[in-house]
């Protein structure tokens, strides 16, 4: 089983009160994400104890730029960010690198399962 994992507080709160049903990452990982996989979404550290939150379908993943991001799929990223810049200033903290609005990303669609 494929885990998607995430490192802020932020967006563990943004998942518990499950507004957030949509990761943005940098770069093309479809490969790693196939949609209708199975996944934990998981909340720690990198190379960490991480903490399950709950088992997720994946949906739908997709790749594009950072200019070409939605409306839709930042809100579901993060409901505090309204543009790709914003997005790219945080995400150059986390991941301690410069981001160019030109940079390719995978969107990953994702809903909680009811067991």
């Amino acid at each position: 089983m494929f885990a998607l994992n995430f490192i802020s507080e932020h967006n563990k709160q943004l998942l518990l009160s499950r507004q957030k049903s949509t990761t943005i990452r940098p770069g093309d990982i479809r490969d790693s994400y196939p949609e209708n996989s199975i996944v934990w979404v998981t909340f720690g550290k990198r190379y960490g104890q991480k903490k399950r939150l709950f088992k997720a379908i994946i949906d739908k993943v997709l790749t594009k730029k950072y200019s070409d991001l939605t409306t839709i799929e930042l809100t579901h990223q993060n409901p505090e960010i309204k543009t790709a810049e914003e997005l790219i200033r945080i995400f150059e903290e986390i991941y301690e690198r410069q981001i160019h609005i030109d940079d390719m990303v995978t969107v990953i669609h994702f809903s909680e399962i009811i067991e």
